[in-house]
C-alpha cells in the first residue's frame, strides 16, 4: 500500500471518529432537554387551586410577557407546575399560537 492511500484511509477513519463523536454530543446535549415528570401534577396549590385548560390557554396568551418579566423577578414563573396535566398542557400549546403575529402573521400576503 502506497503512502497515499494510506493518507486517504487516515482521513477517512479520522473523519468517521469526528463524526460518531458529534453525533453522541448531540445525543447527550438533547437527552439532557428532555422534560421530567412534574410531581405537582393534580395537587392544589396554597389557594387550593388546579390549573386546568382555561388558566393554560391564558398562560399560553401572556407567555411572550410573562418570560420578560420572569428574567428579572422570582416570583414570576411561565408555567404553572399545580395544574391538571396534558389539559393544561393542550390548552398553553393551543394559546401560544393565538398570540398575534405566529404563524399567520408569518405568512407573505400577495395583495
Amino acid at each position: 500500500m502506497d503512502s497515499e492511500q494510506r493518507e486517504m484511509r487516515d482521513t477517512i477513519n479520522v473523519s468517521r471518529r469526528g463524526i460518531l463523536l458529534a453525533l453522541l454530543g448531540m445525543v447527550f446535549l438533547l437527552s439532557a432537554c428532555a422534560a421530567g415528570a412534574n410531581p405537582d401534577v393534580g395537587l392544589a396549590d396554597v389557594d387550593g387551586d388546579v390549573a386546568g385548560f382555561w388558566l393554560g390557554l391564558w398562560h399560553g396568551v401572556i407567555a411572550p410577557i410573562t418570560f420578560i418579566i420572569s428574567l428579572f423577578s422570582d416570583t414570576v414563573n411561565v408555567y404553572e407546575v399545580h395544574n391538571t396535566g396534558n389539559w393544561y398542557n393542550f390548552g398553553f400549546v393551543f394559546g401560544v399560537m393565538l398570540i398575534p403575529g405566529g404563524s399567520h402573521g408569518a405568512r407573505r400576503s400577495d395583495g
